[in-house]
């Protein structure tokens, strides 16, 4: 049985914009994916504020790259699907669209030169460009100018999964953060996505060689 590892921040964690708490299994779209993909395995890797490549200087182990390699050794995924971004936009890093998506590549890059005995060759990746921020409260802090940079998003993490050889999806061009919160989704959005996910997925693995 082939297995997809679901590597992401607060929207793969399934973080609610509406209350402080996660969205049970019903309800998250990693769990929704597993429900309509009964002859895989779907493995949930979100964490809330988790990073690309960068060092959080206020909240630790949020950086992405030094989790990814034993997340991969530990549970030797057929594919990995790979959305992080947003926290990578936030004022106190002070990064590019570019800059981001090239922390991006770095993991992607990671994944495709893991090699292990137990594998036969290394994962498949789905590299997700994640969905815009809303800049819909002027006092939340951390955001500041992330709304436009979010935008640009798309544009380059298509470049870098061109250069890299990867599959690409923009989350953006489908799913939409809370009007009221600006960030994370409801649950109609996680249904949307495991929906799409659903359909990519066997495509993705079945034709792989």
């Amino acid at each position: 049985m082939k297995s997809v590892l679901c590597f992401g921040d607060s929207n793969t964690w399934g973080c609610s914009p509406d209350l402080p708490r996660r969205y049970n299994r019903a309800e998250r779209w990693t769990m929704l994916l597993q429900s309509k993909l009964p002859n895989y395995v779907v493995i949930e890797e979100g964490l809330n504020s988790r990073t690309t490549v960068l060092d959080d200087p206020y909240e630790a182990g949020k950086k992405g790259l030094d989790y990814l390699l034993p997340c991969i050794e530990s549970h030797h995924p057929d594919l990995v699907i790979l959305m992080l971004g947003t926290n990578d936009l936030k004022s106190r890093f002070n990064l590019t669209a570019s800059d981001i998506s090239k922390g991006a590549a770095r993991l992607v890059q990671l994944i495709q030169n893991y090699q292990h005995g137990f594998m036969t060759k290394p994962a498949e990746v789905l590299l997700v460009s994640p969905t815009h921020v809303l800049e819909v409260n002027p006092l939340k802090e951390g955001f500041t100018n992330a709304e436009a940079k979010s935008k640009q998003l798309g544009h380059y993490f298509k470049l870098r999964s061109q250069e890299l050889g990867c599959h690409f999806f923009d989350a953006a061009t489908e799913i939409q953060p809370c009007p009221k919160e600006g960030i994370h989704w409801q649950a109609s959005q996680h249904e949307k996505f495991a929906e799409i996910l659903a359909k990519r997925i066997p495509t993705i693995l079945e034709t792989a060689v």
